[in-house]
């Protein structure tokens, strides 16, 4: 009992110390710190429901989960050769049903499965098969509760635009992934990749496309992403077996030959054909195909991260005792916007093939983060969390609250008589003895510098700041890490289908850096597809001025009216235009949940700027006011999404002409006409959509640009031509829209 009561003694003496209080301190500092740094750049806005039934939403909500492996999905490409393949966003296919247009890539995806009730954090591996108008994909589905690969497959009636999740249709025990699929003599078969097992195993299909049935293991080899391909006069297996002595990870490849895909299969003399670097493409990417009389054989690129992309190579020689292929272009455009896009990072696998139309087909998977990025991640994160705790413990040691001199003794009951009763405590006096010896050590190295910092001095704040900075600096970087997430702003897809916009901004010589950032930034945001800037006057710059990653063209305009804006213009192919003005910077995201909502009401104006009108006359009333009457009947343009053919025309109509007049008088309020021109003409009975942005900063109060700096007048202005446009085409007053109507939480 005397024992116990010492040991307690002891422990309330550590907890009563300066020490603890300091540790304590520093914890809450650096907690608010985090707190404050995630407040001010993480998204305070929540990831909006998917529409599933409730069968499925509980299995829907355990997919989509951060993967080491990666986060892969799959898109569709077309072309007039397999060497000229554009994503299916440029052919300008259009989707009523989902809202897509146009549908953009990718067109299936971890949450695609994971909705139909197959958990998934990724699909990858993509293989076609096809059977006149209906296409078959099989792939890879890392499943999200089991952490295994299964072979997952999906239909499509439309040429692979929309995708039915069926089913899994290979489940073994081991991973399973690269479902190569082809025909032999009427029969279909599989041959995945299940190199855990040790052999190389062919499925013939009992009842196509989701029952299969072992039928034979052609190789007793763990070879890796292995095809069969019929090639004068031979079946041809190419596969890699990174097991065999001296094999280079993804840079080995293998050939076997036989006169059936059924087997026997004889080596090729020059086995291995490659056994070189792992970036030159010698690990299979796909499907091999045949073009001009020539075999091409896809390989994966796998230097600077695993799959870092797909390389083309022509086989120049296959015969049983030689190979020689060379690479060649393969035609299809690098992705430019990072993780902003779902293949921005790496995409590793191709599948190309001919349609009786004789155009092809290409499906494709790609990555938005290199191999490892969650494990690395949080390996970041957490040295930078550990190096802050250093700091923390440095500057107490340099105050002298910390005191390793101290003896251990103190604070851990190391000594006491041994005894049978108390053998059960070595192991507690082993650790303890090796605390106090690390003790004992840090006491030498940190003796010289306890307590030599005087926070009285200049020296000994600057010390102390500099340490504080330090550990700010350090938190913040942690917590961007830990809990910031992949740092991608993915694109909100609506039933299944992601689409595309495109970007128009009014601007004119003096603002031209404004336009430079303006480009630069939003050219990344994942679902813009062009950029049309409207020139309003002065000398438009060139083209190789603006660093953007998407098309951008300059529509010079004859004279400088803000009527220009909403010129008509048959260039543009995507429903949706984005007018935004190009002083205005918002993150990617805001823009990407905008467009979400658009999608969801594509025949409201849907923006980021809620204006409120009311009063006898009408007023011109800002957010703020608005926010107070808790209502807002008015979206500004310079941050809104239309539809640009229902908008343009309404504003070039005849009855719009007057309204037009009153702009050009007053170079002002072309978005207040039309808002009225929507109430007046629209069979919805709301018009208008807001969404609030993360943060918006005005960056023409830097440049002294600004078109209406003196706002008092400029809402004077405004005043009037409410009162002019309420004359001509109704009272726009009549509805009042409140804040936080919607279920997705972004218009609070």
């Amino acid at each position: 009992m005397a024992g116990r009561m010492s040991a307690r003694w002891r422990w309330e003496q550590c907890l009563r110390s300066t020490t603890l209080g300091f540790f304590f301190s520093a914890a809450v500092l650096l907690g608010s710190v985090a707190a404050l740094f995630a407040w001010l750049t993480f998204s305070p806005f929540p990831k909006p429901i998917a529409s599933v039934s409730s069968s499925s939403s509980s299995t829907a909500a355990l997919g989509c989960r951060p993967d080491g492996e990666g986060s892969w999905s799959i898109g569709i490409f077309y072309g007039d050769s397999p060497f000229s393949l554009k994503p299916i966003e440029s052919w300008n296919v259009w989707r009523n049903e989902s809202a897509a247009w146009p549908v953009a890539n990718p067109v299936f995806t971890c949450a695609s499965a994971s909705e139909a009730g197959f958990p998934s954090n990724f699909v990858a591996d993509p293989f076609l098969y096809i059977q006149e108008d209906t296409f078959y994909l099989f792939f890879e589905t890392k499943n999200s509760i089991t952490s295994q690969g299964d072979i997952g497959v999906a239909m499509s009636k439309d040429k692979g635009v929309t995708w039915q999740h069926l089913g899994i249709a290979l489940d073994e025990e081991w991973h399973l992934s690269y479902p190569y699929v082809f025909s032999y003599q009427g029969q279909i078969y599989m041959m995945p990749e299940g190199s855990k097992k040790g052999e190389l195993r062919l499925y013939r299909a009992l009842n196509f496309p989701l029952k299969w049935k072992l039928e034979k293991v052609i190789l007793k080899k763990p070879l890796i992403d292995s095809f069969i391909i019929d090639y004068n006069g031979y079946h041809w297996l190419f596969g890699s077996d990174f097991s065999a002595f001296g094999a280079k990870k993804n840079g080995e490849l293998e050939i076997w030959y036989s006169s059936s895909p059924l087997g026997p299969w004889k080596p090729h003399k020059q086995n291995p054909v490659h056994n070189t670097d792992k970036s030159l493409g010698a690990r299979n990417a796909g499907r091999p195909f045949l073009y001009n009389g020539k075999l091409y054989r896809t390989g994966q690129d796998c230097g600077s991260t695993y799959g870092r992309r797909v390389r083309v190579f022509r086989v120049d020689v296959l015969t049983t005792d030689e190979f020689e292929e060379v690479e060649v272009p393969l035609g299809i455009d690098e992705p430019r916007k990072g993780r902003n896009t779902w293949n921005g990072a790496r995409y590793h696998h191709l599948d190309v093939q001919k349609l009786q139309s004789d155009e092809w087909v290409g499906v494709m998977d790609g990555d938005r983060v290199p191999s490892g990025d969650s494990v690395g991640r949080l390996i970041k994160g957490y040295t930078a969390f550990g190096a802050a705790i250093a700091l923390v413990i440095l500057l107490g040691m340099l105050l002298g609250v910390i005191k390793c001199v101290l003896p251990l003794s103190r604070c851990l009951p190391i000594s006491g008589k041994r005894s049978d009763a108390f053998q059960a405590g070595e192991k507690h006096r082993h650790l303890y003895s090796k605390l106090r010896c690390l003790f004992a050590h840090v006491n030498k190295l940190g003796s010289p510098i306890q307590g030599r910092i005087k926070p009285t001095t200049c020296t000994g704040r600057s010390v102390l700041a500099v340490i504080f900075l330090f550990m700010v600096a350090l938190t913040c970087i942690g917590t961007h890490y830990v809990y910031g997430g992949n740092g991608a702003e993915e694109a909100y897809p609506v039933r299944g289908h992601l689409s595309q916009f495109t970007l128009l901004t009014m601007t004119y010589d003096a603002r031209l850096w404004n336009l430079e950032m303006f480009v630069k930034h939003y050219s990344r945001c994942s679902s813009v597809g062009e950029i049309v800037v409207v020139w309003n006057k002065g000398e438009p710059p060139t083209l190789s001025d603006l660093d953007s990653t998407v098309p951008v063209r300059i529509r010079v305009e004859k004279r400088n009216s803000l009527n220009n804006r909403f010129n008509a213009d048959p260039l543009i192919k995507t429903r949706a235009v984005l007018e935004l003005d190009d002083d205005i910077m918002m993150t990617c995201d805001d823009v990407e949940r905008g467009f979400k909502v658009w999608r969801d009401h594509p025949d409201r104006i849907v923006g980021f700027y809620p204006r409120l009108a009311e009063g006898i006359p009408l007023k011109y009333r800002d957010e703020k006011y608005a926010r107070g009457r808790e209502g807002y009947n008015m979206i500004l343009t310079g941050a809104a999404f239309i539809d640009h053919n229902v908008a343009f025309k309404r504003y070039w109509s005849k009855e719009a002409e007057e309204g037009r007049k009153i702009v050009d008088k007053n170079f002002n309020c072309e978005d207040v006409l039309l808002n009225f021109l929507y109430v007046n003409a629209s069979e919805s009975k709301k018009t208008v959509e807001y969404v609030k942005p993360s943060w918006a900063i005005d960056t023409s109060k830097f440049s002294r640009v600004a078109i209406s700096r003196n706002t008092k007048a400029h809402y004077q202005v405004r005043s009037e031509c409410l009162v002019k446009f309420s004359e001509l085409y109704g009272n726009l007053a009549a509805n009042r829209w409140g804040f936080d109507g919607r279920k997705d939480g972004w218009d609070v």
